[in-house]
């Protein structure tokens, strides 16, 4: 039994799917599927059920997955405490990230953790707030930055990293046409919505609810670059960051309605005892990069 087999394993616990679990070790769908098969013929088990919607656990897959975590979780350790003795830092680092990396500083952050400490990789998984909230819960994450509105959640440290200013963005044909001088004509007008999973969503229900209506769903997208997308291409309005809206707006691609404002903030979230599969040290030097970066 080899220690790639019970990564390739959990990554298609992870997934339930060949394809994405190949992607996420870095090796093609036959490998995993031969790395599946002789780990079963290994064990003596079946692993998962195979059909057309994917790979679902068996109950003998349930209770080995959890061993194979533990596995994996000992090796890791075993690295660090190694790395540890002769004076290195090493890990790799799973962090959930939102929006664009340059509103995040990640490219900063990257350069120096690249400098100071060669041996900290860092897998960068792009989410929803929220989702990257439950991946960090159920730690599938080691830390994430989200788009949040609180100040504090229930077994996460939640760190405030900067203000983020929110605009409503609209669409340079119903500008153009009849500017929407009033609230009620501002929502009147189609709009672009975000799932509830998104940092973006609380501002938007509350611009609505402010004025006793229900948010439109009829027209939905996952990614601010979608949504700025959408208004653009006259779709309808929406709720963005106001930088991403102001350079939209400077590239002629649509207009900030001026008569609404509205903020949610960039936070960093860990665990507020970090799980026992994630280097602790390599954490703490990353936050500390965190911290660095952002105090400038």
């Amino acid at each position: 039994m080899e220690l790639y087999q019970l990564k390739s394993f959990l990554a298609v616990v992870a997934e339930r799917n060949l394809t994405r679990a190949a992607e996420k070790v870095f090796t093609s769908v036959p490998a995993v599927s031969a790395q599946i098969k002789a780990l079963e013929e290994e064990l003596g088990v079946i692993l998962f059920e195979r059909s057309s919607r994917g790979m679902a656990l068996t109950p003998a897959g349930e209770k080995l997955a959890e061993e194979a975590r533990r596995t994996l979780d000992a090796a890791q350790r075993l690295r660090q405490a190694a790395a540890q003795i002769r004076g290195e830092v090493q890990g790799v680092l799973r962090m959930g990230t939102v929006t664009d990396p340059l509103a995040l500083r990640l490219g900063e952050v990257l350069v120096k953790l690249a400098e100071r400490h060669p041996g900290i990789g860092l897998q960068l998984l792009q989410r929803l707030s929220l989702h990257s909230v439950q991946a960090l819960r159920r730690g599938e994450v080691d830390c994430a930055y989200v788009l949040y509105d609180g100040e504090t959640a229930d077994g996460l440290v939640v760190e405030r990293l900067r203000r983020m200013e929110l605009a409503v963005a609209v669409p340079r044909r119903f500008a153009d046409r009849e500017w929407p001088v009033s609230q009620d004509a501002l929502l009147s007008l189609p709009w672009i919505g975000t799932p509830p999973d998104c940092g973006l969503r609380p501002a938007a229900e509350r611009l609505f609810q402010s004025a006793g209506r229900e948010p439109s769903h009829s027209l939905m997208a996952e990614t601010e670059a979608a949504v700025r997308g959408m208004v653009a291409s006259g779709l309808g309005a929406a709720v963005l960051r106001k930088d991403q809206a102001q350079a939209a707006a400077e590239a002629g691609e649509l207009r900030i309605w001026p008569h609404w404002q509205d903020e949610t903030w960039l936070c960093w979230l860990q665990q507020e005892h970090a799980p026992g599969h994630a280097p602790d040290h390599a954490l703490s030097v990353l936050r500390e990069l965190i911290h660095e970066v952002w105090a400038d």
